[in-house]
């Protein structure tokens, strides 16, 4: 398969996770991706890490990339519009782009100008390789373009299409937000070790792994409650706990959690 042309706008964590990926599985190769960055250390860096071309203007990387080309868009929410002020972009010459940018709906990137585009909604354990994504098309985006996005997106791991823009609120809530969700239950697991006796390091290794592969585990055929019944002997000690962490209500907690944050996506949408 021909390698992509690809541009980013935007030369920050994300862009590289996702560099990183494409040209480690070969997706595109470092002569046919051009970034632009404002920050000339930041430029430096880029190059030297990945043997790619950098600049500062967001227009050559859209006149580069061209009509056979992607383009992600992968600056701050907040200054959208200023990046993509000024392009000039014809359905004829437009590159496809891929907005990672939180919030920024693709009704909004259209009034901007971007006609042919993609939303979705990546995760920061794309940084090593392990991220969850999900996509949207716009209308004038055809269905290969869906295929050149998930190619792009699952160079840096799991990429699912949507049918409706407004699932993608649901999708920060879950795999967008729900590192930290994660985060937080490997922090607890281990501070429940260090309570009882065990060393912070030893702890924290215990917890992450633990976490690690039952996340592994459930991506085979079974269903995680089949997964932990399986674990619960009767009357043992799994079954003790699980049974406490039902009565402090853990799991409402976090079907709250994703809720939450699914909401307050919706609120900055509107914005």
């Amino acid at each position: 398969m021909q390698a992509l042309s690809i541009g980013f706008l935007g030369g920050g964590q994300m862009c590289e996770a996702l560099l990183g990926g494409l040209l480690a599985q070969g997706t595109t190769e470092g002569a046919k991706v051009l970034v632009s960055e404002p920050l000339e250390a930041r430029r430096k860096y880029l190059e030297q890490k990945f043997s790619v071309k950098t600049t500062e203007s967001n227009s050559e990387v859209v006149t580069t990339m061209g009509k056979g080309g992607v383009v992600v868009l992968a600056v701050k929410p907040q200054v959208a519009a200023a990046a993509l002020n000024g392009l000039t972009m014809s359905p004829e010459t437009s590159p496809l782009f891929i907005s990672i940018m939180a919030g920024v709906t693709i009704a909004k990137l259209m009034s901007m100008g971007v006609k042919r585009v993609a939303r979705t909604m990546p995760n920061t354990p794309s940084l090593v390789g392990l991220g969850a994504s999900a996509y949207v098309l716009g209308p004038d985006a055809s269905s290969s373009d869906g295929a050149i996005v998930e190619r792009v997106m699952s160079a840096v791991g799991l990429c699912e299409k949507l049918g409706d823009e407004k699932l993608l609120d649901a999708v920060t809530g879950l795999s967008g937000s729900g590192p930290a969700y994660v985060y937080m239950m490997i922090e607890s697991m281990a501070d429940g070790g260090v309570k009882n006796g065990l060393p912070r390091d030893v702890a924290l290794r215990l917890a992450s792994q633990t976490v690690l592969g039952s996340a592994k585990m459930t991506q085979g055929e079974k269903h995680p409650a089949q997964l932990k019944n399986a674990v619960e002997s009767p009357g043992g000690t799994t079954i003790a706990g699980t049974a406490t962490l039902e009565q402090l209500g853990f799991r409402h907690s976090v079907i709250s959690a994703v809720t939450a944050a699914k909401e307050r996506a919706t609120e900055l949408g509107k914005l």
